[in-house]
């Protein structure tokens, strides 16, 4: 992955067809700003799937060990389904 170009909204949308060839051809992410802040990022789809592939093995991998640790009684007391779904949001909030 190049390193990224960072450009405005209103940039943006006069070449949009070049921000996505540029991702999909050279591999380079666009990051977006809006007034100054950055909103979103164009990269290739099959680094977008990568990326994702890469959070749901690390997700699956967080869960089957929290699962082995409370099978093994490594955690005090049962978790409640509400409980666990704060856990799990917390989680999700990290990667943001």
């Amino acid at each position: 992955m190049g390193e990224p170009v960072i450009e405005s909204m209103a940039d943006v949308r006069s070449h949009l067809a070049d921000v996505i060839d540029r991702a999909r051809r050279d591999g380079t992410p666009t990051i977006i700003t809006r007034r100054g802040r950055r909103e979103a990022v164009v990269i290739d789809i099959a680094e977008y799937q990568r990326l994702k592939d890469v959070a749901e093995r690390a997700e699956a991998e967080w869960l089957n060990r929290l699962a082995d640790e409370a099978e093994a009684g490594r955690l005090d007391g049962s978790v409640s389904l509400e409980e666990m779904a704060g856990v799990l949001r917390e989680h999700h909030a990290g990667w943001r």
